[in-house]
């Protein structure tokens, strides 16, 4: 690696501020046949091949294309892929079947004195950019394409029958312009765009914006304009029915699909910046950026990327004047193109910045001794600047936040009045409560004096103490996969005795493996009425597998194993003895004399369950990039193990979610913030858990698992089912209408569990503050509900108040007047809840 390529590498973290977007320019990485991939190699300029769908295994490796041609750039259509070499003053344009046997297939369709700048290659077409002659050449495509149209145009893109390019002229600057028997209804779609680049697959092309970055996708039936932006537009991708692009400023992949009435976006790989995408058929590939091999994924499957196995790649194509780079070159690409044996001088940069992009991969020739030193010299700089922001950053916070006296806004916090006369006159009294202490008349005051001062301070450091708070409490194992012998004969051939639940796919099992240790085994059902299609169950045990496999938090239940076999599809998590919150709220009628469980006789345990499973819900939403959305909280999915710690389980359903802006619009700060993202898709769940947002307008955002946590803590605070009949042959009802009403009101001890002990004076101010923030989750906008961070943090008080709870009562006696103020302390609430939180 040169000296110049080597300290790019090392400042790398600094080279996304971004001036304006360069245009984008023809791939090394094509894909054709939607299973084809083939890719210009970094070390020796051929052309490498993998066919995906006979080499499913990602050992398998890739063929070479006339290895005795250097390449400088690749572009694939739906029935071959096609090349171009440049060498001794000639361009020479090769095209070749996908598939396994591209070498035996390979056609000459072009060898003259033409420079090809640009290259797209349709359905039976290919179209080129000839820079001598300044105009855009067919060949092939049945006479149905000029044989030149002279222009500048730029990022041209094919499809089934047109051709697009941006025309570049000082006349019409950005203007569409397509060619072909398709073309008309495509250019017609472009009209009043101003675009700066294009993308095509199957019928339709896409453009970026010039100004705002977003896309709008032509010849698209039902979704029309696509509401993604903020996208590079060297990143655009179009398959056959799906799209993709890279996000500013990250670089990272979203793709979503173009049929239906609204498009569903995924994030085959939230955690990979890409140089560039190319997508056929159903297949999207894109260049990693950090070391420039390929990964692909496909709509048909769960969208997961893998790896491709093609050679490290060149990541752009090599130009022969660096005076057509509008942004200039990568420093060091010049050497890297020479080693390629490209007669280009660089590769052209596809953003602008202030400072220069990432490095090419390393060359093979060993990197000079002044190179290392300059390399370190770059690293030690970016160090010293990144550990001086760091120390300021611990200074500021130490300054104004944990040393100022400011109130802390809490957007679910209530600001409840204190004791009768508890005015600021009185605050040096209130001052002298603790929490063990006694408490004022009124369990609900807000806590003020010293306990507030507590409370402020555990509010401030909160945010701070999140990831230590939420965070995995030790490393994944590795996942084990069983056979279906092993897990039949764990279970006495899966026994009726056996079975202990079900869950999003199957039938919940309790086994014993052959270690002794105890499992829970969900077997997906192939009969009966829980029975579904095989793509529907194997979709189920894909997504639960593929997110437990890499989630581990002591909050979500443990993934122990899994087995496929043939059509069983079985999943092996931690046993959790004490089973599901529902069993305990709502136990079967014929239990007989049994003394009531922890959880019905303690306010106390019920409180905790609910902080441990909304610490769960914080870690997907808060530390999962993106947000993962359980889209099925409910109590029977909240597990209990031996010591009554709550683990959230079942994530058959779980989706990656769009990403969130820094903070929600219900922030701690009280100011207004970016809305999150949302999916949009068929609403699915549990009915009465189902955020009605969701349910009525297909919106699924994070906020619809803050909905189903809401109902979670009514349904806890009043014992009531989700769906529930007040009497019999009466009319079902919500536990969000039952209880809604009368938490506002100020009437809480109306709806609260009439078989748990009356609470004392500080656990009827830990149940007000948990009813109180229920009422804000089950709010019908999910842009008015609290983010699970600030759930986290109004359960993590109560549950404060309760451990307070035996110093000030003897630990478990009844106070007959916990609620007699409740009217009074409740009217703040009443109130705030008729606005929004903030205003």
């Amino acid at each position: 690696m040169t000296s110049a390529s080597t300290t790019l590498h090392l400042a790398a973290p600094l080279l996304f501020l971004l001036l304006l977007l360069a245009a984008a320019s023809a791939s090394t990485l094509a894909v054709a046949g939607g299973s084809t991939v083939c890719g210009v190699a970094a070390d020796n300029g051929t052309v490498y091949c993998v066919d995906l769908a006979s080499n499913a295994s990602s050992s398998s490796s890739a063929s070479p294309v006339a290895p005795s041609l250097v390449f400088s750039r690749v572009s694939g259509g739906a029935g071959f892929v096609c090349g171009l070499s440049a060498g001794n003053n000639e361009s020479v344009l090769l095209c070749w079947p996908p598939g396994p046997d591209a070498s035996a297939s390979l056609r000459r369709v072009y060898r003259g004195a033409a420079q090809f700048s640009d290259l797209a290659v349709g359905d039976d077409h290919v179209a080129a950019y000839d820079a001598q002659a300044q105009g855009i050449r067919w060949w092939r495509g049945s006479g149905q394409f000029p044989l030149l149209v002279p222009g500048a145009f730029r990022s041209l893109a094919s499809g089934d029958g047109f051709t697009c390019a941006v025309e570049t002229n000082s006349s019409s600057p950005s203007k569409v312009r397509c060619w072909g028997p398709s073309s008309s209804a495509i250019q017609t779609a472009f009209a009043n765009a101003t675009v700066s680049s294009l993308a095509a697959g199957a019928s339709r092309a896409c453009g970026v914006d010039s100004l705002t970055g977003a896309v709008l996708c032509s010849g698209q039936s039902g979704a029309g304009a696509l509401a993604q932006s903020n996208l590079y537009p060297h990143g655009l991708a179009v398959g056959d029915s799906h799209a993709c692009g890279l996000r500013k400023p990250n670089h990272t992949a979203v793709c979503w699909t173009l049929s239906g009435p609204t498009p569903t976006v995924y994030y085959p790989a939230p955690d990979t910046a890409f140089e560039f995408l190319v997508a056929g058929g159903n297949l999207t590939c894109g260049l990693v950026t950090y070391n420039y091999t390929v990964l692909c994924w496909s709509t048909s499957e769960d969208n997961a990327a893998v790896e491709v196995p093609l050679p490290t790649l060149l990541p752009g194509t090599c130009v022969a004047d660096e005076s057509l780079c509008e942004c200039g070159v990568f420093p060091g690409s010049g050497e890297l193109c020479a080693v390629a044996g490209s007669p280009g001088s660089g590769i052209c940069n596809r953003v602008c910045v202030t400072s220069p992009p990432p490095s090419p991969p390393a060359s093979p020739t060993p990197a000079a001794s002044k190179g290392v030193s300059r390399g370190w010299i770059a690293f030690a700089v970016v160090g010293a600047v990144g550990a001086f922001i760091g120390l300021c950053s611990i200074v500021y916070c130490f300054v104004f936040g944990f040393c100022s006296h400011k109130r802390i806004h809490n957007s679910v916090q209530p600001n409840l009045p204190g004791a009768a006369g508890g005015g600021a006159g009185n605050a040096p009294a209130a001052a002298a409560d603790s929490v063990g202490g006694s408490v004022a008349a009124s369990p609900y005051g807000s806590p003020n004096g010293s306990r507030a001062r507590g409370f402020l301070f555990r509010r401030q450091l909160s945010r701070a103490m999140t990831r230590q708070r939420s965070g995995p409490s030790s490393f994944k194992e590795q996942t084990e996969e069983y056979t279906f012998a092993q897990l039949a004969a764990a279970t006495d051939g899966f026994a009726p005795e056996a079975k202990i639940g079900a869950g999003s796919f199957g039938t919940v099992y309790r086994g014993k493996l052959s270690d002794g240790r105890e499992v829970a085994i969900k077997r997906g059902e192939s009969s009966g009425p829980m029975a579904r299609k095989f793509q529907e169950k194997e979709s189920a045990f894909r997504s639960e597998l593929a997110f437990l496999s890499r989630l581990h938090h002591k909050h979500l239940v443990g993934l122990v194993g899994y087995c496929e076999e043939n059509e069983e599809r079985l999943l092996v998590y931690e046993y959790m003895k004490n089973g599901a919150l529902y069993d305990y709220l709502h136990p079967k009628a014929n239990v007989g004399d049994e003394s009531p469980s922890p959880v019905l006789s303690s306010w106390k345990l019920r409180i905790k369950i609910l902080l441990d499973a909304s610490r769960g819900i914080e870690y997907l939403h808060s530390y999962a990039v993106p947000p993962i959305i359980h889209r099925d909280i409910k109590s029977s999915n909240i597990l209990l193990d031996g010591g009554w710690t709550a683990r959230v389980s079942d994530f058959g359903l779980s989706l990656m979610g769009p990403p969130e802006s820094s903070d929600d619009s219900s922030s701690l700060s009280g100011v207004q913030q970016q809305q999150p993202q949302h999916l949009s898709m068929k609403a699915a769940g549990t009915v009465g858990y189902m955020d009605p947002e969701y349910y009525g307008m297909h919106h699924l955002t994070v906020k619809s698992d803050v909905y189903g946590f809401g109902v979670v803590m009514l349904e806890t605070l009043t014992g009531k089912r989700a769906i529930f009949k007040e009497a019999e042959g009466g009319e079902p009802v919500s536990v969000v209408d039952y209880a809604q009403p009368s938490v506002v009101a100020g009437e809480l001890r109306k709806v609260l569990d009439g078989r748990a002990p009356e609470p004392t004076p500080n656990e009827a101010e830990a149940v007000e503050l948990v009813a109180y923030t229920a009422v804000h989750c089950v709010r019908l906008e999910g842009k008015d509900r609290p983010a699970m961070a600030d759930i986290v943090a109004n359960l993590e008080t109560a549950f404060a108040f309760c451990e307070g709870s035996a110093g000030g009562n003897g630990g478990g006696g009844r106070v007959t007047s916990g609620f007699r103020n409740s009217s009074s302390s409740l009217s703040m609430t009443s109130m705030e809840l008729s606005g929004r939180i903030g205003d």
